[in-house]
């Protein structure tokens, strides 16, 4: 069974900076991409950045673009979203997600989510 623990939220002030950090685990713990999406309060889940684990290629939302990095450590199944200029529309629940396999049509294992709170 693979899971996925994210850690790094929390509150910071407009301008700011969060680091966010995803650890994958589990004897069975594979990964084509690995992407990070979010939730705020009365709205539906969005998209904010990808990675695919062999290549490092990376695809961001265009709200968070040149605001925010994903990276990636295979040695630790761990991903990261370095979250830049931060204000108060990136206020949310995080959540990282993994796709296996390249023909997966849907992320396959999803995290529990971080809070994310940016004060203006």
């Amino acid at each position: 069974q693979v899971q996925l623990a994210e850690s790094g939220g929390g509150l910071v002030q407009t301008g700011g900076s969060l680091r966010l950090s995803c650890a994958g685990s589990g004897r069975t713990f594979s990964s084509y991409v690995m992407g990070w999406f979010r939730q705020a309060p009365g709205k539906g889940r969005e998209f904010v950045a990808s990675i695919r684990w062999s290549s490092g290629i990376t695809d961001y939302a265009e709200s968070v673009k040149g605001r925010f990095t994903i990276s990636r450590d295979n040695t630790k199944n761990t991903v990261y979203l370095q979250m830049n200029s931060l204000n108060p529309e990136d206020t949310a629940v995080y959540y990282c997600a993994n796709k296996r396999r390249s023909y997966s049509l849907e992320y396959n294992d999803w995290g529990q989510g971080t809070q994310v709170t940016v004060s203006s």
